[in-house]
């Protein structure tokens, strides 16, 4: 019996070097529930019982990646009638890139679903959420909601966009709302690319006031009107959130429309106000430019026998107006926005500064 030799090795033949299996990526804890790396869950936060004895909880879909990355929140319906964000957050949830995540998404749709169920801004006993962070366990209803966000959510995040909408009966272009004096913040508002941006300032109470305190970069993004959904504001929201996680590495994204322009830095704003009551026509409309002292629509009495002009008295864009064709005297119209005009106050958020007649933004999206 023969035994076949074995041909000597050339020496050319390399042994493949075995790849060294990546360190397995820790567990995410949040309340009561564990996430293991690579998979997706969604959790309920108890908040309180209803009057009837069913429970209120806080839905939160967990989404943690098999590798290390940023942790980042995306939330929406802060104020329970501001609704564009949960149709975003619906579709973000099915997009295939989230397969390949690098890091933790936490989408939480329904902050107020008290507000959200009862098509109001408030929570049950009139508060605004946006008004009582950092909360308390022993507070308010609101106080305890605002409480268990930040400290489960917020607190837990190295990122975070925070969804909303215009108030009732108003409506706002697409825009991002950021604080002054913050060049990290203005460049994620500059990848997230929506037509405008806006300096805000903190206000007590707020999530972004209270986020910032925890060193938790926060963008906030208006677009649309409450109790509607808008096709474009829904779209412009969602590739900007896609944007900003390419950005800083959570996702590789081949989807994400092409920027056609660059967004506009706004320095300064004021609302247009009714002139006297009556029946108004606006001839301008979101995102178009008007000129100081230029005709944008007239206020009509009922029976057509006056009619007074709407004059510009600022130079810009329109980036928010009423829906209302009745209106009162002093009534906001139209939110005016003027840009720099010099490319050297683009360049730092520190260029965005108040008008010595602007109103704070926030003023005119409350309900009072």
């Amino acid at each position: 019996m023969t035994t076949k030799k074995k041909p000597a090795s050339s020496g050319k033949e390399k042994k493949k070097a075995s790849k060294p299996k990546a360190a397995k990526r820790a567990d995410f804890h949040i309340g009561s529930d564990t996430i293991k790396a690579g998979t997706r869950k969604i959790i309920d936060l108890p908040i309180s019982a209803l009057p009837n004895r069913l429970q209120m909880n806080l839905p939160v879909h967990v989404f943690h990646g098999r590798r290390d990355g940023p942790t980042m929140f995306v939330s929406a319906a802060v104020h329970g009638d501001e609704i564009i964000g949960v149709e975003v957050i619906r579709r973000l949830a099915q997009r295939p890139a989230l397969k390949q995540l690098k890091g933790t998404l936490l989408l939480v749709p329904v902050v107020n679903g008290y507000g959200f169920l009862n098509h109001s801004r408030y929570l049950p006993d009139r508060r605004d959420l946006n008004r009582c962070f950092p909360g308390s366990e022993k507070g308010s209803l609101a106080s305890r909601l605002a409480n268990v966000f930040l400290n489960q959510i917020v607190k837990v995040c190295d990122y975070g966009i925070d969804l909303h909408s215009a108030a009732l009966h108003r409506d706002n272009l697409p825009q991002i709302r950021i604080t002054k004096n913050d060049d990290a913040i203005l460049e994620l508002a500059r990848v997230f690319n929506a037509p405008a941006i806006l300096h805000s300032n903190l206000r007590e109470g707020s999530l972004r006031k209270h986020a910032a305190e925890l060193n938790v970069p926060v963008l906030l993004y208006e677009a649309g009107e409450a109790l509607r959904f808008d096709e474009k504001a829904v779209r412009t929201g969602l590739s900007g959130i896609l944007r900003v996680m390419q950005h800083i590495g959570m996702i590789r994204v081949d989807k994400i429309p092409k920027k056609r322009t660059d967004p506009t830095v706004f320095i300064k704003s004021t609302w247009l106000r009714a002139p006297t009551g009556g029946l108004l026509r606006l001839f301008k409309g979101l995102g178009e430019t008007v000129e100081k002292g230029e005709r944008i629509g007239v206020v009509s009495d009922l029976l057509g026998e006056m009619d007074i002009d709407v004059v510009s008295t600022r130079t810009g864009m329109i980036v928010g107006r009423t829906n209302l064709p009745i209106v009162n005297g002093g009534d906001a119209l139209v939110h005016i926005a003027r840009a720099s005009l010099e490319e050297s106050e683009l360049s730092s958020a520190e260029a965005l500064g108040d008008d010595e007649d602007s109103e704070n933004l926030f003023y005119e999206d409350e309900i009072i």
